[in-house]
């Protein structure tokens, strides 16, 4: 394939960007360079096309905000609409309650709701009410939550984060009960909320999710659910009404509006009044544009039933993954984990940077042949019979490859660029 537009690009990007990018996940540094684009130009159902024009199958979606597949003409359309009515006014809007309306009607622990732009809005949101509701200070959090201060000075990426910040959140262990319980009983009755990710790529334990809701209860503390992800995505509910366990709060975004940017708080009222007393405003906190793509997305998810198509086409993927693992003795070498709508394959090694490696080297030949590949798959609603006989050809011919590189051990070797890098670095 012919890179040259992406290089280019590239090139002028790190004069005037900070890491050429403006997310991480997205950057350089995350793709096989010199065998990788850099640069996409458009999409269409399931597909994506550099800047150089040549066509990719994407399963990555855009991070996971496209739950329908790009350029959907639905959602297209209730865009150019609204773009011509206006997407930002000097007063409120309807589609502010419309939509607000019709989350209330589908996630279970929902009465009121307040907008974002993106799940970093939504998760401080939620916390600075936790802390305004409580009157307490300190948050355990388990998951990625963005890049704000409360969550990011948790993590190894904590310059610019003050020390008295990051003190007052505490990280704890999913589907470990007593690693949640010993932070609260260390700091009895300064806990404003537990936040976490209800689902990640490792499924809870039987009770596990039950269990922190009891905690949290009987420590007077709130739950919030970061549904960022698994929201629309596990159920149209989310992630707890797929595992019938209600939060008090909840945040939502990347797929509730198909690529648009949106983000949702929502809560029972005695909680979400709360917000009438805290400053949480923007904006463009009611840009209309994106609310219509909400309505829009939700209409089309609830007509064409698909989350239940994204479940069909992931349990394929993963059974001609599993197979082909199986079939070539890979079974301690990768991993395939999450549920089929949401799952990444893994490659573990006590050695972090083989894992990366080996990682590198999958995606870089599966971008060779077509398949955009991060090692994760979000289906939308566009992957069809065509995309999964792409997708099993294109792992046919890897699959072989990446074993005859695991017996010879040559990862390192067969890499035809850089390795992609950790963002979050251990000390």
């Amino acid at each position: 394939m012919n890179f040259t537009q992406s290089k280019q690009w590239l090139e002028r990007a790190y004069k005037v960007i900070p890491s050429a990018t403006q997310t991480f996940s997205k950057g350089p540094t995350q793709w096989v360079r010199g065998v990788s684009p850099h640069f996409l130009e458009r999409g269409e159902g399931a597909w994506v096309w550099d800047v150089d024009g040549n066509r990719y199958l994407d399963y990555l979606m855009a991070l996971g905000p496209i739950i329908l597949g790009y350029n959907h003409p639905r959602i297209q359309q209730a865009v150019c609409d609204q773009m011509r009515a206006g997407s930002t006014f000097s007063m409120m809007h309807r589609l502010e309650v419309e939509l607000a309306e019709r989350l209330v009607e589908i996630i279970p622990g929902a009465e009121m709701v307040r907008f974002g732009k993106n799940g970093s809005d939504a998760n401080t949101a939620a916390i600075r009410a936790a802390r305004a509701y409580t009157g307490r200070d300190r948050v355990a959090c388990c998951g990625y939550h963005g890049w704000h201060d409360w969550f990011i000075g948790s993590t190894t990426r904590d310059k610019g984060v003050p020390k008295a910040v990051a003190e007052l959140t505490h990280v704890f262990q999913y589907n470990d009960l007593k690693s949640l319980e010993r932070l609260l009983i260390q700091y009895p009755g300064e806990f404003a909320a537990v936040i976490m990710e209800p689902v990640g790529v490792e499924p809870p334990q039987a009770g596990y999710l039950e269990g922190v809701r009891e905690l949290c209860r009987s420590h007077g503390v709130l739950l919030i659910f970061d549904e960022i992800v698994t929201g629309f995505r596990l159920s149209l509910g989310g992630a707890q009404a797929f595992f019938g366990v209600t939060p008090d709060l909840a945040t939502f975004g990347k797929a509730m509006a198909n690529g648009l940017p949106l983000s949702a708080v929502v809560g029972p009222r005695e909680i979400m009044e709360i917000f009438d007393e805290i400053f949480y405003s923007g904006t463009f906190g009611g840009e209309t544009v994106s609310l219509a793509a909400g309505l829009a997305t939700i209409d089309e998810l609830q007509t064409h039933n698909i989350l239940s198509q994204n479940w069909k086409h992931g349990e394929a993927v993963h059974a001609i993954l599993k197979d082909l693992i199986k079939q070539y003795q890979l079974e301690d070498v990768v991993k395939l984990m999450g549920y089929p709508v949401r799952s990444v394959l893994a490659f573990p090694d006590v050695d972090e940077k083989r894992t990366r490696l080996k990682r590198s080297y999958f995606m870089q030949e599966c971008v060779k042949r077509g398949l955009l590949y991060f090692c994760s798959h979000i289906p939308c609603g566009a992957h069809g019979e065509k995309e999964l006989e792409f997708t099993e050809t294109v792992f046919r011919q890897v699959v072989p490859l990446f074993a005859s590189a695991h017996r010879d051990d040559l990862f390192e070797q067969k890499l035809e660029g850089g390795c992609v890098e950790a963002i979050f670095r251990k000390a």
